[in-house]
């Protein structure tokens, strides 16, 4: 799709029905300017957080004389610090990606739509977005900014990217995480058609590097279902190898090590406390960013 516009994938009706949900880090963030989403940091913002003992140094303003007065002591009134967030989108982009089976939407049309609508999202409530494109090699990397005219580079960007070659998603992901220096959201689209132990040591980093990941694993309804029924040649996407085989002879192996891989992946995120989502292509991707939202949302906050 290189030389499509963000025209083609952001659709105004299904922005509209996300604009009036908040996208939400799950932990605290560091960022450069106020906003909604909670710091590690003491501020002085609106919501109270909990008293300490005052010591020498401290801004005498913020001495509370109510507590004084109670406890003949004195004690300082701490707030949250309210920051902005850096949405970090990496998005698979080797041969995989291509595939599209029985009409579908291929995966990397998908991812598309993912991206853009979530950058969209991130700008208009006066967050950061960062753009990484994963193949054989980080292929595309746009750093972080907040502005309307940064948004039209990434969107133009995630428009001309192009899914080929072979994956280095893992390799990627290491170089993500020592290339985003401050807590971020990483949200991360893949179908994720590689080994599930090899893929630990990169999400351990990202959350190490005090990152929020996130991750959506496409997968085509025929990559499920298996829905082959005459002679098939199978074409590795990333490779060159070719094999012609009847597709009743090897459906129950290959569904078997489909659902061990995935089993694998439910283990693998699970355990590295990431935020997954198995989306399948044929699924209204406004209703999977809705349901993303809302997990994210916080307790108490209404979109």
């Amino acid at each position: 799709m290189s030389g499509s516009t963000h025209r083609d994938y952001l659709d105004p009706a299904v922005l509209s029905r996300l604009k009036a949900l908040p996208l939400c880090a799950r932990q605290p963030m560091l960022g450069n300017v106020s906003g909604r989403h909670r710091s590690p940091v003491r501020g002085s913002s609106i919501e109270f957080s909990e008293y300490r003992k005052y010591v020498p140094g401290d801004d005498k303003r913020r001495l509370d004389w109510r507590a004084y007065g109670r406890s003949d002591r004195y004690y300082v009134r701490e707030f949250e610090a309210d920051t902005n967030l850096r949405l970090c989108l990496v998005i698979d982009v080797s041969g995989s990606m291509a595939f599209s089976g029985n009409g579908e939407l291929p995966k990397i049309d998908y991812a598309r739509r993912l991206a853009a609508a979530l950058a969209y999202l991130a700008v208009g409530q006066g967050d950061a977005v960062a753009l990484y494109a994963a193949g054989d090699r980080l292929r595309r990397e746009i750093p972080a900014k907040r502005n309307a005219s940064h948004l039209r580079k990434v969107l133009d960007e995630i428009g001309n990217l192009r899914a080929e070659g072979e994956t280095g998603l893992v390799e990627c992901l290491h170089a993500v995480a020592e290339k985003v220096r401050q807590r971020a959201l990483v949200v991360v689209i893949s179908d994720l058609f590689i080994r599930a132990d090899a893929l630990t040591g990169a999400f351990q980093h990202l959350r190490f590097r005090k990152h929020d990941v996130a991750l959506f694993q496409l997968l085509d309804p025929l990559e499920i279902n298996f829905d082959c029924r005459r002679t098939t040649r199978f074409v590795d996407l990333e490779g060159n190898t070719t094999i012609i085989a009847e597709p009743d002879v090897v459906r129950q192996e290959y569904q078997r090590a489909l659902a061990t891989h995935l089993e694998a992946i439910d283990d693998l995120v699970r355990d590295s406390h990431v935020d997954y989502h198995r989306v399948i292509t044929d699924q209204d991707y406004g209703q999977v960013l809705s349901d993303f939202l809302l997990r994210r949302r916080p307790k108490g906050v209404r979109g």
